[in-house]
């Protein structure tokens, strides 16, 4: 066929695709009619240029091999629809005045930035957030999250990061809410919620869900490498979540840097539009990872930029994040017939529907003079420091070692983590990072005690060398850090002389340990998962001591604790707890609040037990077989702790496990009732856990599947009765047979309980 007329033919099937794409679906609408009538009326007026400019999203930051001058001259020719990298709120200002004032058609730009966990009051990390088990925790942190950034000038959030991870080793690991789908999209819903309230609104933000879709399944936990994941997994576990953060109302999507399948998911038709658009019926818009559009050619999937923009665009991105590939081609690609203008039409339309509805026709700029008080309100570190509490996991408590006595006169606090105040509000601080720095006012775990005990306490110090994330000759490329030489064998013995001397000094050792911030998030994935550097050496060596000890672990990832969850009495996961997260700790250390915190993941022995995660299918050797003990011959194949799993001060029973229809259609729902008692005498928070698991069909399904759960607050020997829905939503699921979602008849095992491992039981019949 002549090439000429093949692009016509394209170019009018991109036109009719992008007409069905936005049609696809009848659903609650995403934009109100106002923003949908303004949006048409203003592209009849743009230049095809000025359409382009609207898919263009350029860097706020002068920085080599990035941007080399400001995009003033840009701005003003109507060539930028959105900028990120910058957090200047005067000079997030003064591009907008350029926008404003000096382009034709005075469009006004849209600011973003990765609002992760918190602008200058720093949230627990999602990860964190996630094992509170409470979707309000993170609507309630992305509400305040989207007021601090939207009064600083931003209004487009690169979060939240709703990627499955299966893998400790993966970096990014951290922003997500770990391995479950079902937890998963109840955590997305919250934040999209919390981020835009029930639609958009001049008072919120737009969120941007990412990294559309299948990162977190990258090989070998390394970041950016390639994702084979065979269809039905993508639409059973990894697209959930993005699918319920869609159906919450989340305006926009980012699209991932990474082959999906052999098709980078920045140039993925099928993945962008078919599943997206069509059978979603999304309308908002899709943003390119940075420089995602631009890395076609590095994946060798398009052949210059004139073809990587070609292949983005007719994918479905409709805007490109930093590379300038639209910029620089999309216009010839339309001289050219590749792309029909009204296809560029209808990838504009979302992103101006977007910006009237967020009212930044009618209010364009940042209150500078309001700034600082909306960011330094005391409501939300009061907020900070109560959700952290609520998100910490106790691991261990061996013997009642926590809570601690606040009448302790003598208290050693060791580890390179223990006084960091850059590392214990975790990654992704906005004002750490990229901004001012400084303003938050970081609470340390050894702050947090002394603050609890008072001054007439002595709380001693020994931090012993920061470990390093990078090896020698290797600088940080996103913190910048430099590596420094480890410790040498006489340095590290006297580390080890100190900790033993401020231990044999004290009456209690508080150990904070982990990973420091930079050692997670983006480009951070590892081999190993030790406690870096001298940490384990340190606590071996307090233990050796008889004192009692207490084991605080910062991170954003399980780490290899097995020696400690041996030999150490009591151990509390507090993740990246946040700004007033020292202050959080030692509520918890002291019995201010009482931790009810459940794992999100499957807790690792070692790193070679990755990937790692309780929702497998059965094997035909199972390992609850007799005399089948593990995988592998060397350690145990089980995780040290499971799914879902954590202690409290209190203890609970799960009782009288119901299923109101025994037996039932398969178009019907049934409910789960169960009774949770508080059986101690400390007020506390259970979590309820409803398990299923099909015995039979056209597929094999998952020894487990979470499909309920409700964290509640008893009252010593209150008993509360639970009831969760079964039925279509949660007995569906993909089938890799006929390419539908089915629910088939087949015999169901109920299991309700404190995590994955839950053994009261009941059964289940759907008939056909």
């Amino acid at each position: 066929m002549n090439p000429i007329k093949c692009s016509a033919i394209i170019a009018v099937l991109l036109t009719a695709a992008a007409a069905g794409c936005i049609s696809a679906n009848a659903q609650a609408q995403l934009f109100s009619p106002e923003a949908k009538q303004k949006a048409q009326a203003l592209l009849k007026e743009m230049t095809l240029e000025e359409k382009i400019g609207q898919l263009n999203e350029s860097s706020g930051l002068v920085m080599p091999g990035l941007a080399t001058e400001k995009p003033d001259d840009l701005i003003a020719k109507g060539g930028v629809g959105s900028i990120l990298w910058q957090m200047n709120v005067q000079e997030i200002n003064r591009l907008q005045h350029i926008a404003v004032e000096k382009s034709r058609l005075h469009i006004p730009i849209i600011f973003g930035f990765d609002v992760i966990h918190g602008y200058r009051t720093v949230f627990p990390v999602p990860l964190a957030m996630a094992s509170s088990w409470d979707p309000s925790v993170e609507e309630q942190a992305q509400h305040i999250a989207s007021q601090d950034a939207r009064a600083a000038g931003l209004q487009l959030m690169f979060t939240p990061m709703v990627d499955i991870a299966r893998d400790a080793r993966w970096g990014r690991i951290v922003e997500g809410a770990g391995e479950d789908p079902y937890l998963g999209a109840a955590m997305a819903r919250a934040q999209v919620k919390g981020f835009q309230g029930e639609h958009l609104n001049s008072d919120g933000t737009v969120v941007c869900v990412k990294h559309f879709a299948g990162y977190g399944a990258s090989e070998g936990g390394r970041d950016y490498d390639s994702v084979y994941v065979p269809e039905e997994l993508l639409e059973n576990v990894y697209l959930v979540p993005f699918h319920a953060a869609e159906q919450a109302g989340a305006g926009s999507f980012m699209s991932a840097y990474m082959d999906l399948n052999e098709i980078p998911a920045s140039g993925n038709h099928w993945l962008l539009t078919d599943v997206l658009r069509k059978d979603w019926g999304f309308q908002g818009f899709v943003l390119s990872d940075a420089f995602a559009v631009g890395s076609l050619v590095t994946h060798h999937y398009a052949k210059d930029g004139e073809d990587a923009a070609y292949k983005g665009l007719s994918a479905g991105v409709n805007m490109d994040m930093a590379s300038l590939t639209y910029a620089h081609n999309l216009a010839q690609a339309v001289k050219d017939g590749k792309i029909a203008e009204p296809y560029i039409d209808q990838m504009v339309l979302p992103i101006l529907e977007t910006k009237y509805d967020l009212g930044l026709f009618e209010h364009p700029y940042a209150d500078e003079s309001k700034v600082e008080a909306a960011l330094s309100r005391p409501e939300g570190l009061e907020l900070e420091r109560r959700l952290a509490g609520r998100s910490m996991v106790l691991l261990k408590n061996d013997n009642h070692a926590l809570p601690l006595q606040k009448s302790l006169r003598k208290v050693a606090v060791i580890g390179p983590l223990a006084d960091s105040k850059r590392d214990v509000e975790g990654g992704w601080t906005v004002e750490g990072l990229f901004g001012p720095g400084g303003k938050s006012h970081p609470i340390t775990v050894l702050a947090g005690i002394k603050n609890k005990l008072g001054p007439d306490a002595q709380v001693t110090l020994v931090d012993g060398p920061r470990p390093s994330k990078v090896y020698p000759g290797m600088l940080d490329t996103i913190t910048g850090e430099k590596p420094t030489p480890p410790p040498t064998p006489e340095e590290i013995a006297d580390w080890i002389a100190k900790v033993k001397t401020a231990a044999n000094d004290a009456d209690m050792v508080v150990a904070v340990m982990g990973e420091l911030a930079s050692m997670n998030g983006e480009a951070a994935s590892r081999a190993s998962l030790d406690l870096p550097g001298i940490q384990e050496q340190m606590l071996e060596a307090v233990v050796a001591t008889g004192k009692p000890v207490v084991l605080v672990l910062e991170g954003g990832r399980p780490l290899d604790i097995r020696w400690a969850s041996e030999h150490v009495p009591a151990i509390l996961e507090a993740w990246y707890p946040g700004t007033k997260g020292g202050d959080a700790v030692a509520d918890v250390l002291f019995g201010d609040v009482n931790p009810g915190g459940k794992l999100p993941v499957s807790w690792p022995r070692t790193a070679g037990s990755e990937p790692l995660y309780y929702n497998h299918t059965r094997t035909h050797e199972p390992e609850d077989a007799p005399g089948f003990t593990s995988r592998y011959w060397d350690i145990s194949s089980k995780p040290l702790y499971p799914f879902g799993y954590g202690l409290s001060y209190s203890t609970f029973k799960f009782a009288n496990l119901q299923v109101s229809k025994p037996s039932m259609h398969v178009a019907d729902t049934t409910e789960v009732k169960v009774n949770v008692t508080n059986t101690s005498s400390v007020a506390g928070d259970a979590v309820a856990q409803i398990y299923i698991h099909q015995r039979y069909g056209s597929a094999s399904r998952p020894v487990r599947q979470l499909k309920g759960f409700e964290r509640i607050a008893l009252q010593p020997g209150e008993t509360k009765t639970l009831t969760f829905p079964l039925g279509k939503e949660e007995l569906k699921y993909w089938n890799p047979q006929t390419k539908q979602w089915v629910v088939e008849p087949s015999e169901f095992d109920v299991w309700a309980g404190e995590d994955s491992t839950a053994s009261l039981h009941a059964d289940l019949i759907v008939t056909q």
